[in-house]
């Protein structure tokens, strides 16, 4: 009796539930990672990008296709259209997208030979990216080398009324950015002053289209973009206006930001200029036998000439 058997517990050993694991939640659903560790052959990508709240899926997954790529792969609009199933309209957006958040510059620069080129380059971490309003505001050294998009005048516009009411704007939900809108390859002044009055002349067709001066700065270059595909302010105008809603507008600067977006029409084929018209000579009298014909200046007719050289 006082011999132990050493491979017998002392007591009941107790199953450790799959419940009560510390790394298990209490939820029955949602996403499971299966994940394996990569060594080779990966790119990191930020949840700025992979999780970002305004940029479309296409153009998530566009974003990190570019950042996956070498240093000089080819990623113009044909390229990519080979290489995914969507169209050249849908990367085209996409790639608009990019640009207008600050993960895609598209500068122009002029090579040796004197052609202008486009160079395309992707940034894992946009210089000028869109914050959420509890992040430090932008320094001086944060600023973009160029303006990507109006969101920054649309805050800017918020905090001044909010100044000027006395701090009661921050008090209400901070509100949602517009939509980027496309921009125009050359946004020459003239250019984006036509887009500016087509958009506040809008509110004389409808009167809900009252647009503030913030709304109307960040959806110009969208405009402009329209007119400079050789697309006419009345076709504009009927594409910002046809088939609005009865009611329930309640931002009318968003539904014109899709739009401008979803609607853009691709650019006009090249088309040759067309052969100038053959000149056509006025009447002139025969001084040799009083015919009419046609030339440049008064004469003989070529059957005069003829018979003249003929004697000669």
């Amino acid at each position: 009796m006082g011999i132990q058997n050493p491979s017998v517990p002392p007591r009941a050993q107790s199953r450790i539930a799959a419940d009560k694991d510390p790394n298990r939640g209490h939820h029955t659903g949602g996403l499971v990672h299966d994940n394996t560790r990569h060594t080779t052959r990966f790119t990191v990508i930020g949840n700025h990008l992979a999780q970002h709240r305004e940029l479309s899926l296409l153009a998530i997954g566009l974003g990190v296709h570019l950042q996956s790529l070498p240093k000089g792969a080819r990623v113009d609009i044909k390229t990519l259209t080979v290489r995914f199933p969507e169209g050249a309209t849908r990367i085209a957006a996409a790639l608009r997208e990019l640009e207008a958040h600050g993960y895609l510059r598209r500068p122009r620069e002029r090579a040796p030979g004197g052609r202008i080129v486009t160079r395309t380059i992707s940034c894992n971490q946009p210089p000028a990216g869109r914050r959420h309003h509890d992040e430090p505001p932008h320094t001086a050294l944060d600023a973009p080398d160029r303006p990507a998009t109006a969101a920054p005048k649309q805050e800017q516009c918020e905090k001044q009324a909010a100044r000027e009411t006395g701090g009661a704007h921050e008090k209400r939900a901070a509100r949602k950015p517009l939509p980027a809108v496309p921009r125009p390859a050359y946004p020459a002044p003239a250019l984006l002053q036509a887009a500016t009055d087509l958009l506040a002349d809008l509110r004389r067709r409808d009167p809900r289209l009252l647009l503030s001066a913030c709304d109307t700065a960040h959806l110009a270059p969208g405009v402009a973009a329209w007119l400079e595909r050789e697309v006419g302010p009345a076709a504009v105008r009927h594409a910002l206006t046809a088939d609005l809603p009865s009611e329930g507008l309640r931002r009318p600067a968003a539904v014109l930001a899709y739009r401008l977006t979803a609607q853009l029409p691709p650019p006009l084929p090249f088309r040759a200029p067309a052969a100038p018209p053959p000149v056509r000579h006025p009447l002139q009298t025969c001084e040799g036998c009083d015919r009419a014909f046609r030339a440049p200046a008064p004469g003989r007719c070529r059957d005069c000439r003829t018979d003249l050289q003929g004697d000669a």
